[in-house]
């Protein structure tokens, strides 16, 4: 024949003959390449899958070490007001609580009209400069334990202070606010 197919004659099962072409010089991926390929495909994708869910799981993670830990560490109002020492010069007394967590530092953000100080407090004995212990006035600054509360002292505000924020350290993340008291009254009102 003419063209480049075959052609054999074949009984089948009821014994009639019939003709299968079969065609030569036909190029195409055999099925072990083809194999290969899906998998590899199959594998990158996957990868790709993981890469984004892997991110997503982390970044819920760090958040999360936050969540349900909102009031674990508050300002305790009762004790929280603060002293004019000079015409110019005010001090802030302020109280931590912590409860049933276990906190490795924490930032108090004290605020006037002039300024912000922020103090980092952590729960290993520590010098921290503008703040001392209340009311012994040690300068060993220490965070309190678990359910328990410490008292400090800021001092050298040239204005009356507004505001006092805390915020927690859990988990190696700085978690949002977690208590704020404002409307500081003076001491002198309370002792």
């Amino acid at each position: 024949m003419a063209n480049s197919s075959q052609y054999k004659k074949k009984k089948n099962r009821k014994g009639l003959k019939s003709t299968i072409f079969l065609k030569k010089n036909h190029k195409g991926l055999s099925t072990v390449v083809t194999t290969v390929l899906l998998i590899a495909l199959g594998v990158i994708a996957a990868t790709t899958v993981w890469i984004f869910v892997n991110n997503f799981i982390k970044n819920q993670t760090q958040s999360s070490s936050c969540y349900g830990n909102y009031d674990k560490i508050m300002i305790n109002g009762e004790y929280t007001c603060f002293n004019k020492t000079a015409p110019a010069n005010y001090n802030l007394r302020f109280s931590l609580s912590v409860a049933d967590v276990d906190i490795g530092r924490a930032v108090v953000s004290v605020y006037s009209a002039s300024a912000i100080k922020s103090y980092e407090i952590t729960n290993v004995s520590q010098t921290v400069a503008g703040l001392t212990m209340y009311p012994s006035g040690s300068a060993n600054i220490i965070l309190p334990g678990k359910n328990s509360g410490l008292t400090y002292q800021a001092i050298g505000f040239p204005e009356k202070i507004d505001s006092v924020k805390v915020a927690a350290y859990i988990g190696g993340t700085l978690c949002d606010t977690s208590d704020t008291v404002s409307e500081i009254e003076s001491c002198d009102l309370f002792f």
